[in-house]
């Protein structure tokens, strides 16, 4: 059995997994193809974050069982954190499916596919410089997780459950990752963790992202870093002085969650609407272009008219570049279940279309401070539907995310994809800039 199809669910730390499991599986050579109907193996690597994502894994579990039905001499390996959540219940629900890896044997897939015993339950995976990865991302960038797990205990989160408490990787191991990622060709570094401002604290280094980005940054070559998902009360002033160098982004991924103090205190969380507004004004003093994201949980248990409208105020006056709203799920052995759901999911979908009306609004205005100026923008490729129009991002676009910069790609003889160019922003819309290579 050669040909494989890995089909990737959930959040770009799972990619980051998938691509070592891709490097693993052509180093031994296997060959990757796109679609499962063509593959020998289909690997399924499964998102159990919340419900959403736990409808569709089981989708994708249920259909690639149907393909193993009209062909049985596939095999379907299941794995990552739904798994590990629900592998009873898998085997019960899919019998049809021949091995179940959670998220402990990453590195084990070769053995799987060729059936020897493999324990993919104990423990997690964390991955290092050795590690073969097989970018999936365009040419110019691509993602670097720095830790696995989490140590922190919101009530309504599973992470915890599911990865166990944070583990940095070493510093040099990333350092020497980033630089052979850099001798290949990359040009953004995007940082990941479940909380990437937490680095080196199970280390004993109190500003171990700090020293990292120290290390980082004497990359020769590197054209930019960028940090994601930080904790707001880990943003330190020593953080914030060395986001002022060059060639760090500009950019904070700072998940609130919400801001009425009530909620806030039930969610486990430590920052309320007061403490995240003095926040987000030290920030935007020492880094005034400093783009913001966030995400935001409505429908958690105790949310009412007013504790709504206190966020929908919260996101007015904080008038965020970025966010990403989600409605609550409930979930098992996390400390906020016993609260229930109270909140139906018909109001949780409405009043997660209205937050994210109001932060439209918001972020068309934000984006009209860039008419007419030029723009370094990283050129991802030429769109998939019209070879005319190209696809890249600025400083302040993380990767997946957020916006785009749409631009007319020049002569097909210039070479754009994987460079930084220089572009004219011609026009805007609610989260896309369009523009003209200068």
């Amino acid at each position: 059995m050669k040909k494989i199809a890995l089909i990737t669910f959930g959040c770009a730390k799972n990619l980051v997994d998938s691509e070592v499991m891709l490097g693993h599986l052509k180093n031994k050579g296997f060959i990757s193809v796109s679609f499962p109907e063509d593959a020998e193996v289909i690997i399924l690597n499964t998102c159990g974050f919340i419900l959403p994502a736990k409808l569709e894994a089981r989708e994708a579990l249920a259909e690639a069982v149907s393909l193993k039905k009209k062909d049985p001499s596939k095999k379907i390996i299941a794995v990552g954190c739904y798994v590990q959540r629900y592998k009873e219940i898998i085997r019960r629900d899919f019998p049809e499916i021949d091995v179940l890896l959670g998220v402990a044997a990453y590195d084990r897939i070769v053995d799987a596919i060729k059936g020897k015993q493999v324990n993919g339950f104990d423990g997690t995976f964390l991955y290092s410089h050795e590690s073969p990865r097989h970018l999936s991302t365009p040419p110019g960038w691509t993602y670097v997780k720095i830790s696995e797990g989490c140590s922190h205990r919101c009530s309504y989160c599973a992470i915890p459950l599911i990865k166990g408490p944070y583990r940095s990787r070493p510093p040099d191991s990333i350092r020497k990752e980033v630089e052979t990622l850099v001798s290949s060709g990359i040009k953004e570094i995007n940082l990941i963790s479940q909380d990437t401002t937490y680095y080196g604290r199970d280390l004993g280094q109190k500003e171990g992202l700090v020293e990292l980005l120290y290390k980082l940054l004497k990359i020769k070559n590197l054209g930019r870093i960028r940090i994601l998902y930080g904790y707001p009360e880990e943003v330190t002033d020593f953080l914030l002085d060395i986001m002022q160098e060059k060639k760090i982004c500009s950019y904070l991924d700072i998940p609130f969650q919400h801001s009425h103090p009530e909620i806030i205190k039930k969610m486990g969380r430590g920052m309320d609407r007061e403490k995240a507004l003095a926040l987000i004004e030290k920030i935007r003093k020492k880094i005034p272009d400093m783009a913001l994201r966030t995400s935001l949980i409505v429908g958690f248990p105790g949310e009412g008219k007013n504790e709504f409208n206190h966020l929908l105020d919260f996101v007015r006056t904080a008038r965020f570049d970025h966010i990403g709203a989600f409605t609550y799920s409930p979930e098992e052995n996390t400390r906020a279940f016993p609260l229930g759901d109270p909140v139906s999911a018909h109001t949780k979908r409405k009043r997660r279309e209205t937050l994210l009306g109001l932060q439209a609004g918001i972020s068309a205005e934000n984006n009209k401070k860039y008419l007419h100026k030029i723009l370094p923008v990283l050129v991802d490729g030429p769109y998939h539907k019209d070879s005319s129009i190209l696809l890249g991002r600025t400083s302040f676009q993380a990767p997946e995310v957020d916006g785009m910069v749409i631009m007319s790609a020049p002569s097909k003889t210039i070479k754009t994809a994987g460079t930084f160019q220089k572009v004219e922003i011609i026009e805007t819309d609610v989260y896309d800039l369009f523009g003209e290579i200068v």
